[in-house]
């Protein structure tokens, strides 16, 4: 593991963590994965980190199967964005639907630059985005990865989770937003790639 693909990954999960804080600001809607894990929380009568706990582990054990390998990334992942959302989100109380909406739009474009510069890391994906990568192939990242986020929120709904505008464009637009974000970049989001030199 060189110096500069660790502080990759960390710089892109402190990205993606203002991603988070800038979607979950707004309170439109947050994404598929966290819907689906407040639905098993309130259905099952748990706190929120312990579905999460639960979900993540199975979005992860299942990828595994896939061939898709958890790594240092995986955990660095959850613990950084996990912390970046909790010291950002107090911060976040836009007021208006106008600043609601334009919050919700800048989110986008950091959501993707965080998945992409983590995921090009190679050290391992968190659980959503490990979840999409184990279908791709024969599914592309920016569809499986919608499929994932869209399946997630389906399922959290009915279990009582809440969805919103947020939600759907999150399910429509973040797998190709990251997926263009990695080619313009020249980033590879694909895992297990064979070992570099760096």
């Amino acid at each position: 593991m060189s110096l500069r693909r660790l502080a990759q990954l960390v710089v892109g999960c402190v990205v993606l963590g203002l991603g988070v804080a800038l979607l979950l600001g707004p309170e439109l809607g947050s994404d598929g994965y966290s819907t689906l894990v407040n639905g098993v929380a309130i259905a099952a009568g748990w706190p929120f980190v312990a579905a999460n706990l639960l979900v993540s582990a199975t979005f992860v054990g299942l990828a595994w199967t896939r061939g898709v390998t958890p790594g240092i990334g995986t955990v660095v992942q959850i613990l950084i964005v996990g912390l970046v959302v909790t010291l950002l989100l107090p911060w976040l109380d836009p007021e208006t639907i106008l600043s609601r909406s334009i919050m919700l739009v800048i989110a986008f474009p950091v959501l993707a630059l965080g998945i992409a510069l983590y995921l090009d890391s190679q050290l391992g994906a968190g659980p959503a985005e490990a979840a999409a990568l184990a279908w791709d192939p024969p599914v592309p990242f920016s569809w499986s990865y919608s499929a994932v986020q869209g399946g997630g929120a389906l399922v959290g709904w009915q279990l009582g989770a809440a969805i919103g505008p947020g939600t759907i464009a999150v399910i429509l637009l973040l797998g190709p937003t990251v997926a263009l974000v990695g080619r313009v970049l020249h980033l590879h989001l694909e895992q297990d790639l064979p070992p570099t030199t760096d």
